[in-house]
């Protein structure tokens, strides 16, 4: 298994290329709540989410060991796709991306923007068997959106950045589709102090990893999701995600109009543009702090900012800011 060294030591390798982001806190919300929740606010990261840093650590690890690659592949519906495409630019590496049409078309036009040629299909299995074929041929590196060590440990170095700022923190909080981010966060998490809980948060239309933990093996999503939650679409978790989501100290699920309900509630508290993904974790702090009797200080990983028109009319259709957010 993974360890904060590994975290440390992908930190030390994508420092020259990322920002370390903000974390931000709002008084009135921790007044209604009476905790304190920090804001680690990686939509200012490069590519407007974490991706980026697992997809740096994974190339610079690769050139690090002497492995570099003619070409880079991946398969994403989204940030990864971009992160990717950017971590190849950087180190002039070609770049292939997978993606199913469905898309935010955001995301796909960075995505080739990054300069990544780009391979649509109609659903996530055909995008998933075309890059399994593509990393067949020689030469080509297949970096997965979450199963994949050296990805893991880069997502984590937004925890150990979070951590390393604020003391005296309770609990964290990261939303989870294949678990990349969340298998990162306990790494780090848990190396730091293991008194520090570590959770995870997922859109109950999109619930796999959930099922995966309830009845202890893999379960797989048997079509699309319907969430606006698109970063956790993904249709199962991976083997090795798998065995860290194991370990958390617990693992919630928010229905769509409590993920509709926090992505505008934070938006105007904190006065920044965030995804739905990300939004969606405040559902699973307030089920846990319901549960506790004494002030918690808590982390969220806000996770990227990369929101397209449509979904951005569905989460504003109606106007939740008439209800207050209080336990």
């Amino acid at each position: 298994m993974l360890e904060l060294k590994d975290i440390v030591a992908a930190q030390k390798r994508i420092s020259p290329y990322i920002n370390e982001t903000p974390i931000l806190a709002s008084k009135l919300l921790n007044s209604w709540l009476g905790h304190e929740v920090f804001f680690k606010c990686e939509n200012f990261q490069k590519i407007g989410a974490f991706k980026a840093r697992g997809a740096l650590n994974t190339v610079s690890w690769l050139l690090e060991t002497g492995q570099k690659p003619a070409k880079i592949v991946a398969n994403s519906s989204g940030n990864h796709a971009q992160a990717v495409a950017f971590a190849g630019q950087q180190f002039g590496i070609p770049v292939t991306i997978f993606m199913p049409d469905y898309s935010s078309k955001v995301k796909i036009q960075a995505t080739k923007g990054y300069g990544a040629e780009v391979v649509l299909s109609k659903t996530r299995d055909i995008t998933d068997s075309l890059v399994r074929e593509a990393a067949k041929e020689n030469g080509v590196y297949w970096i997965p959106p979450f199963n994949h060590e050296q990805v893991i440990c880069g997502q984590g170095t937004a925890t150990l950045e979070a951590l390393n700022a604020i003391e005296n923190i309770d609990a964290v909080f990261t939303p989870c589709g294949g678990g990349g981010l969340t298998s990162g966060s306990l790494v780090a998490t848990k190396g730091i102090s293991p008194k520090i809980k570590m959770f995870g948060v997922e859109p109950l239309q999109a619930n796999d990893a959930a099922q995966s933990l309830r009845t202890g093996v893999i379960q797989s999503l048997k079509g699309i999701p319907k969430t606006l939650a698109d970063g956790a679409m993904t249709m199962a978790i991976g083997d090795i995600t798998f065995e860290y989501l194991k370990r958390l100290d617990g693992f919630f699920e928010v229905d769509e109009e409590e993920i509709v309900y926090w992505t505008q509630w934070l938006t105007h508290l904190l006065k920044i543009r965030l995804e739905p993904t990300c939004a969606m974790t405040m559902g699973g702090v307030m089920q846990w702090l319901k549960t506790q009797e004494t002030k918690q200080r808590v982390v969220v990983i806000i996770t990227g900012g990369n929101v397209d028109q449509p979904t951005t009319q569905k989460i504003w259709d109606k106007d939740c800011l008439t209800t207050l957010p209080v336990l």
